[in-house]
């Protein structure tokens, strides 16, 4: 959030300079005056903000929203008081200017995060998760119900274990998507999977797991899981050979890194719904994880990578659910 104020502030000096100056040397020149001036007050004024903080969530929103404008307008006035003659050589910038584009970015900022939290309230936040983590393919249902009646007669208990994944597969599905699982758990999940795959592909589809530097530990949403469907999907089926899909977990810092690598088809209608797929799981993080988040996507030669990047946490926001008892 402060990189965003920042970056807002940065932008509106610029857009401020830019209508005021005609030549680059110029633009510089104020610009860089008016940085030096805008950076310590914004950094003052969220300290202060900071402080007042407790306080401020006690209060009536208008009165709230009344007193942050009133210390946006009040700090910035200050700040130039006190360090124009050092940074500007003597030169002050006029108070009610600085009051003024004050006030208009303070307003902007709050009614800008204000929206943005109506939009991710809990409740708004939950259903859209809710409704990335139910799309389950159809085709994929179908297929995997078809390959467990082929094992009924000739191999039951394969069948039975076949009919075990799809059930925890359908209960993560089914599960609260606001929750953060363990690694370890999504892993597990993503085996059961391409189990239910390999009884309709075969050798056809080939997986290499790369975790021994995986932090088991580490919570995360689903997304491992679709990533290896959309690769299956996308990767493996329009090939007649089929190939292999590679999955390398790690942890870098404070940092985890999810990397699932296909081959590459050729076929442009996979492609097009391979980024429909994608944006969902990129949402999906947006939701969890907001700018924390990332996902790179690299077509490598003859394979595509996905690149997942989320922060490492341990810490539960809920009591993890029961895990099923097997026979």
């Amino acid at each position: 959030m402060n990189l965003r104020i920042a970056l807002t502030a940065e932008a509106a000096l610029v857009a401020g300079v830019v209508a005021r100056v005609a030549d680059a040397q110029a633009f510089w020149a104020e610009f860089i005056g008016l940085s030096a001036l805008a950076q310590p007050a914004l950094l003052l004024t969220l300290l202060a903000l900071c402080a007042a903080g407790r306080w401020l969530r006690s209060q009536p929103y208008r009165l709230g929203v009344a007193f942050t404008l009133a210390l946006g307008v009040a700090v910035p006035m200050l700040v130039t008081l006190w360090l124009s003659p050092v940074l500007v050589g003597g030169e002050t910038y006029p108070l009610i200017g600085v009051a003024l584009f004050s006030l208009l970015l303070g307003a902007g900022l709050l009614a800008y995060f204000n929206l943005r939290a109506r939009a991710l309230s809990p409740a708004i936040t939950e259903a859209r998760l809710q409704a990335l983590q139910a799309r389950i393919r159809p085709h994929f249902l179908f297929n995997s119900l078809n390959a467990v009646l082929s094992l009924v007669r000739s191999d039951p208990r394969r069948a039975e274990h076949a009919l075990e994944n799809m059930a925890d597969l359908f209960r993560a599905l089914m599960g609260n998507a606001s929750q953060l699982a363990p690694l370890e758990d999504e892993v597990a999940l993503t085996r059961a999977y391409l189990e239910l795959e390999q009884l309709r592909l075969g050798d056809r589809l080939q997986v290499a797991w790369h975790i021994n530097k995986m932090p088991a530990d580490a919570l995360i949403p689903l997304v491992i899981q679709p990533l290896v469907e959309n690769a299956v999907y996308h990767g493996i089926e329009p090939l007649p050979d089929g190939g292999e899909i590679s999955l390398n977990l790690y942890r870098s810092a404070d940092k985890v890194h999810i990397v699932v690598r296909n081959p590459i088809a050729t076929d442009a209608s996979h492609h097009k719904g391979n980024r429909i797929a994608l944006a969902n799981i990129r949402e999906r993080l947006l939701l969890h994880f907001d700018l924390d988040a990332q996902l790179k996507l690299e077509p490598l030669g003859a394979v595509y990578q996905v690149h997942i990047v989320i922060p490492y946490t341990r810490e539960r926001t809920q009591p993890a659910p029961a895990r099923p008892h097997r026979r």
